[in-house]
């Protein structure tokens, strides 16, 4: 049989095993964690069953991200169970039930004091841990203005649950799937008002012919989009990374100056996006290593499109 063949993320529906997380939510609203742990596996092993091509990404990845860390037995279920376990406090912290006072924030210093200042910029976000938590800790700051923008049409049943749990949950997303002028101009006037914009750095774009730079991540060349770095040289703002990780039972928010600016010369522009690129590869394999099994990519993240463009991402 052949193998099949790789999917672009926006055709996976990521949560598509969370049709019993209603269910699960349930349990540990009455029960706790640990009566909801009970009842997540067997939900895990059918899904695993059914799921070959989750099994073998995940799988991968773990192989992978071994060379530098750590990865536990039963690897692959393990890193479902902390997939789920990160839904589920998706919908604790929508639904008021997340004890956000326990959150460790590191290096937020210089984002504060740029907000501080009325100036806005650009945050850099992946798919490692859980970004809502930063979401719903901002909503404390009725100041900070966030702009997130989102293809979340895989993943439409779970965005419609968190919704009925909060209706913040869909406030300042807004729907991207190319970047064109009239957004760039939108998005430039936000920052010029001192909002942040929140972009995902870690996924290629949804288009025809996406544009990405080559990085080696975990040992491997994969594609990285460059449009967050396009993005930031026609903003010229301030670039910040963030990265959620748990640890230990406990959360933490990881901010990071990326950029004060992002230049990108004309006759080296090729060469300034990878160079982006790269250095952004680099600061979420440093955390991936950290937290292997928080990092939630479910798809063939090294597939390279220029090498099959009949299977390129689209």
């Amino acid at each position: 049989m052949n193998k099949a063949a790789p999917r672009h993320w926006a055709a996976i529906n990521e949560v598509s095993f969370v049709a019993g997380m209603r269910l699960l939510f349930w349990t540990f609203r009455v029960f706790g964690r640990w009566p909801f742990r009970a009842m997540l596996y067997p939900v895990l092993c059918w899904y695993l069953l059914a799921a070959p091509r989750a099994r073998r990404v995940s799988g991968d990845y773990l192989r992978r991200v071994a060379a530098y860390a750590p990865v536990p037995r039963l690897g692959v279920l393990r890193h479902f169970a902390a997939f789920a376990e990160s839904i589920l406090d998706k919908m604790l912290l929508w639904g008021g039930l997340y004890d956000t006072r326990a959150v460790t924030v590191h290096g937020d210093q210089t984002i504060q004091r740029m907000l501080a200042q009325g100036q806005g910029g650009l945050l850099l976000c992946s798919h490692l841990g859980n970004l809502e938590l930063s979401r719903v800790l901002s909503l404390g700051y009725p100041d900070v203005k966030i702009t997130v923008l989102v293809h979340t049409r895989h993943a439409q049943a779970f965005n419609r649950l968190l919704a009925r749990l909060n209706p913040a949950s869909a406030m300042n997303l807004v729907q991207v799937t190319d970047m064109d002028a009239a957004m760039a101009m939108q998005l430039s006037e936000r920052v010029a008002r001192g909002e942040l914009v929140v972009m995902a750095a870690d996924r290629v774009p949804v288009a025809d012919q996406p544009r990405v730079a080559t990085a080696d991540f975990l040992g491997a060349p994969a594609p990285f989009p460059i449009g967050p770095y396009v993005l930031a040289g026609v903003l010229q703002c301030p670039v910040y990374l963030i990265f959620p990780l748990q640890r230990d039972g406990r959360s933490e928010l990881h901010f990071e100056l990326f950029s004060e600016r992002v230049r990108l010369p004309r006759k080296a522009r090729a060469a300034a996006l990878q160079e982006c690129a790269q250095r952004y590869a680099a600061r979420l394999q440093h955390y991936c290593v950290q937290a292997p099994l928080q990092w939630f990519n479910f798809y063939d993240f090294w597939h390279l499109p220029t090498l099959d463009t009949s299977d390129a991402p689209g």
